[in-house]
């Protein structure tokens, strides 16, 4: 196959206006195709040319209406119809209404209003590997039409399968969660990971004609089989995350206490005394159990 050939074949098919009437002067000729029509069949006539032209003119008001009533079609709000002669893609109509076209040419309507669709759950192995079950929520809309209907084969499906493709593409990118809160997460920055969705989207869905108004994650968890230990080692990491917190907060309250008895002179306490204090501190401000005071009567030293 030469070059030319590969580059027609991948010229995408552009929406034009189609050349339409309205349907409601179209329904008026009729009309008066029809009371012609009847007139001429119940007016009297007499000589054989007057005859003859009477059933000439009923049988080419009937032809003409017969024709006419063959291109009348209907077209709702949101909606579209694209017309074509033998095959020939020949433009699109958008008006609403009663419309007409000639009845030699065919026209398939589509709908141009907002879909929405959520996804299957899938099962995609995030940043780290880990396997995740990720699903999405689109609204999409179709915007050209002639590339919606004659640049894929079955618009709908062709959403489906980019979506599935959008999806995994976006939960290989990103990890599932970040303890340290120092990366971009699929858990933790849905606004981010969503409107990367939503370009992906908008960029695998251009060749069919069709934007992506809004998309987000509807389900996002660990997959069965190591749900389990993530959980656990989840678990882990904010019991960690909280000893670290709670063992900061704790230096810098015995380092104020220890400031504070020096600056106002209330004690004098050596290195070793120092760290007895610190020592019993430390156990009182990081232990998990209440502390059971003891007064000591007898002298520091």
């Amino acid at each position: 196959m030469s070059d030319s050939t590969v580059t027609a074949a991948l010229n995408p098919t552009r929406e034009v206006r189609a050349a339409t009437a309205s349907g409601y002067l179209m329904l008026f000729v009729w009309l008066v195709l029809l009371a012609l029509a009847l007139w001429a069949g119940i007016s009297n006539g007499t000589a054989e040319v007057q005859v003859a032209w009477k059933w000439v003119i009923v049988v080419l008001s009937g032809i003409v209406g017969t024709l006419i009533l063959c291109g009348f079609y209907l077209i709702n709000p949101n909606e579209a119809a694209a017309i074509q002669l033998f095959g020939s893609y020949k433009g699109t109509d958008r008006e609403t209404g009663l419309r007409w076209v000639l009845p030699w040419l065919t026209r398939k309507k589509i709908a141009v209003r907002a879909n929405n669709i959520i996804s299957e759950k899938i099962k995609v192995n995030d940043l780290r590997g880990n396997p995740i079950e990720m699903a999405a929520q689109v609204v999409w809309r179709v915007t050209d039409t002639a590339q919606a209907l004659f640049d894929v084969d079955d618009y709908k499906e062709f959403v489906v399968a980019q979506i599935e493709a959008a999806v995994r593409s976006i939960g290989s990118r990103y990890p599932y969660d970040d303890i340290e809160h120092q990366e971009v997460t699929l858990r933790g920055n849905h606004d981010e990971v969503g409107g990367e969705l939503r370009k992906a989207l908008i960029e695998r869905l251009a060749v069919a004609g069709i934007t992506v108004d809004e998309c987000g994650l509807t389900h996002l968890a660990y997959a069965q089989e190591i749900a389990g230990a993530m959980l656990r080692r989840q678990q882990a990491e904010a019991v960690i995350a909280a000893r670290k917190k709670l063992v900061e907060g704790a230096v810098t309250m015995v380092e104020m206490a220890l400031n504070h008895l020096s600056e106002k002179d209330v004690v004098h306490l050596d290195d070793e005394r120092k760290a007895a204090m610190v020592s019993n501190l430390m156990v009182v401000l990081c232990g998990e159990r209440d502390t059971q005071p003891v007064v000591n009567a007898g002298s520091l030293y």
